[in-house]
């Protein structure tokens, strides 16, 4: 069982950044591929970016391409959401998640562990 834990939400003016950080219990947390999704109110969750166990290989969602950047240190079994240039539109609770297989980490249904969420709200 890995337990995640989002941290580094807030409210931030647009233009602004953020940077999110997702805290994994285990060691075992370097041995998955890890992703961001968000859910803003009355939508489906989404997916946002995603990287590999060790980190080589990253991808994301067109509407942030450009503005996120994922990154992990498993030394800390923590990954990251630097987010800049921030929207209105980007307001949502953002969701780390822990995939056995990076090839799946696309989807919702590739992973394995989600942590609770935390909240990003941009205002414009």
């Amino acid at each position: 069982q890995v337990l995640l834990v989002e941290s580094g939400g807030g409210l931030v003016q647009a233009g602004g950044s953020l940077r999110l950080s997702c805290a994994a219990s285990e060691r075992l947390f370097s041995t998955y591929a890890s992703g961001w999704f968000r859910q803003a109110p009355g939508k489906e969750r989404e997916f946002v970016a995603a990287i590999s166990r060790g980190g080589s290989s990253t991808y994301y969602a067109d509407s942030v391409k450009g503005r996120f950047t994922i990154s992990r240190d498993n030394a800390k079994n923590t990954v990251y959401l630097q987010m800049n240039s921030l929207k209105p539109e980007d307001t949502a609770v953002y969701y780390c998640a822990a995939a056995p297989r990076y090839d799946s980490t696309w989807s919702e249904r590739g992973y394995d562990y989600w942590g609770q969420g935390t909240q990003v709200t941009v205002s414009s």
